[in-house]
């Protein structure tokens, strides 16, 4: 099992940058595919990038290809999501997850930090 705490959210400027922190308790962190979601209001929650176990691949949503960078450290336990070019259509609610890749999909979830980036 992994617990998962997000940071480093805030309200930016259209065009700024913020890093996204997702720091995992445990020893198994490694083991886990990493993603990051997001819930903006009144919509459902969406995909924005993954990152494999090693931090070897990722993949991202189309929305944020070319600006969003998905990475990992396995020994400080910790995600990262660097977002530049920031749009006023990325304010949500981000959520990173933990996929132990034994067919249930992401079943760890963080409590979510607020992005807003006003226009």
């Amino acid at each position: 099992q992994v617990q998962l705490v997000e940071s480093g959210g805030g309200l930016v400027q259209a065009g700024g940058s913020l890093r996204l922190s997702c720091a995992a308790s445990g020893r198994t962190f490694s083991m886990y595919r990493m993603g990051w979601f997001r819930q903006a209001p009144g919509k459902e929650r969406e995909f924005v990038a993954a990152v494999s176990q090693s931090g070897g691949t990722a993949a991202y949503a189309e929305s944020v290809k070319g600006r969003f960078t998905i990475s990992r450290d396995n020994i400080k336990n910790t995600m990262y999501l660097q977002m530049n070019s920031l749009e006023p259509e990325d304010t949500a609610v981000y959520y990173c997850a933990g996929d132990s890749l034994n067919g249930r999909g992401y079943e760890y979830w963080g409590q979510g930090t607020q992005v807003t980036v006003s226009s």
